[in-house]
């Protein structure tokens, strides 16, 4: 059992973090992608030879934390994830995007780009972002739920041919490169939606997050906001604004202005470190925000504070990929193959179970109420997906385990 330090100090000495050493190669102007990311570079991104699987599989004996099946597909590894009610979207390096329900293959609908960085739905819209830094906009047939239409890139066709006309539209992506500043010029790596604005936020490997008006599919914003690949952007209901990035910064941006003028002004930076930033979360709540760095360390910021720091979560033993939030409950999926469930109590934060059984790293989180809970026990339903080619469900209680031995921890903090 681990429980956050409020204040423990971000800094770990090199003695204590031998094994968390940071791949991330040092800044170069030219390099757009994961081109030496530790991603592309890892073993876990070729050919893997797993065997072969049924499509679910149900293991009926539940305990308070545990496993309850696995999702296999043999068609590539495993890099986004959406959850709404009883459908689970789950996207990979195929051209599939497949739809689960109640642990079976609902339906699948197909993407001509390739690999599937983000899922984010929004009512009857799915939006989903690819390697090609294009936004695809799918929409679920009313009368038949298992078919689904794609009604729109972002950007459209038109407003590219529109923006193309003027000169001053164009923008430099690399030396001796220019591009209309509409379109990423390289991989989406995540989606966040502002659904009382009607607002659509794409962070992308071009050091770029841009903003999309979901009604018209209008760019309304490109922000040049970071020295290297954004990997996350999470967007709050007062216009808020936080994006992770892999030059090891945390930044903060605030929305100004209505309809056409809409524009983000920088605030502040919450850290800048060595290591890539790889997962921004906000809490349950809206008032924790979380971030995951590729030295295998959670840090976590107190909005109602006025985003003071509030501590740092140790429970992995290599990079944090994915992170995810809801209640009072935090996951964090790692390359190390693990997710740990972190339960928050005010600001401490404790470590109450490690789900094992992946062989892969996990890449993403989605996490939904399980329908059955009670207000005596409330339960999540978490679902992982990993390099290893599978997506996992889990079911995890907010109690505490039953043989937690709270008297061996005699400051319930490290």
């Amino acid at each position: 059992m681990v429980h956050s330090d409020p204040n423990l100090s971000s800094t770990a000495s090199d003695d204590d973090y031998a094994t968390r050493q940071s791949s991330v190669s040092a800044y170069d102007p030219n390099r757009l992608s994961g081109e030496g990311s530790p991603m592309m570079m890892s073993p876990w991104n070729q050919a893997s030879p797993f065997t072969k699987s049924q499509n679910s599989q149900i293991d009926t004996n539940i305990s308070q934390n545990g496993l309850i099946g696995s999702l296999v597909r043999e068609e590539g590894h495993i890099y986004s994830l959406a959850a709404t009610g009883d459908l689970l979207y789950t996207g990979s390096d195929s051209k599939n995007i497949r739809v689960w329900k109640n642990m079976k293959e609902f339906s699948a609908f197909k993407s001509n780009s390739g690999l599937v960085k983000a899922i984010i739905i929004s009512g009857e819209k799915i939006f989903t972002g690819h390697q090609d830094g294009k936004v695809r906009v799918w929409k679920v047939n009313q009368k038949n739920p298992s078919n689904h239409k794609r009604i729109g890139t972002l950007p459209t066709f038109f407003h590219i041919l529109k923006c193309s006309i003027k000169p001053s539209n164009y923008v430099e992506v690399k030396r001796n490169k220019s591009s209309i500043w509409i379109k990423h010029c390289d991989a989406i790596s995540c989606l966040s939606i502002d659904e009382g604005q009607g607002l659509l936020y794409s962070a992308s490997w071009d050091r770029t997050f841009k903003v999309w008006r979901v009604e018209n599919s209008k760019c309304v914003e490109s922000v040049k906001s970071h020295d290297d690949a954004v990997n996350s952007v999470v967007v709050t209901g007062d216009g808020m604004v936080f994006t992770g990035s892999a030059d090891g910064t945390v930044k903060v941006w605030k929305r100004e202005g209505h309809g056409k003028s809409i524009k983000h002004e920088f605030v502040q930076t919450l850290l800048k470190q060595e290591c890539a930033v790889t997962a921004l979360a906000l809490s349950g709540s809206g008032t924790v925000l979380y971030c995951g760095s590729s030295d295998g360390l959670v840090n976590f910021w107190e909005r109602e504070k006025q985003l003071s720091h509030g501590g740092v979560l140790k429970g992995h033993k290599l990079a944090v990929l994915c992170l995810a939030a809801a209640g009072n409950m935090m996951f964090s999926g790692s390359a190390d193959k693990t997710i740990c469930v972190w339960r928050r109590e005010g600001t401490v934060h404790s470590c109450i179970s490690v789900l094992t059984g992946h062989t892969g790293p996990v890449k993403c989180l989605a996490v939904e109420k399980d329908q059955e809970s009670t207000a005596g026990d409330q339960r999540w339903t978490v679902y992982s997906g990993s390099l290893d080619k599978s997506v996992k469900v889990w079911s995890v209680s907010e109690m505490l385990p039953e043989n937690a031995d709270w008297a061996s921890i005699p400051s319930g903090r490290y």
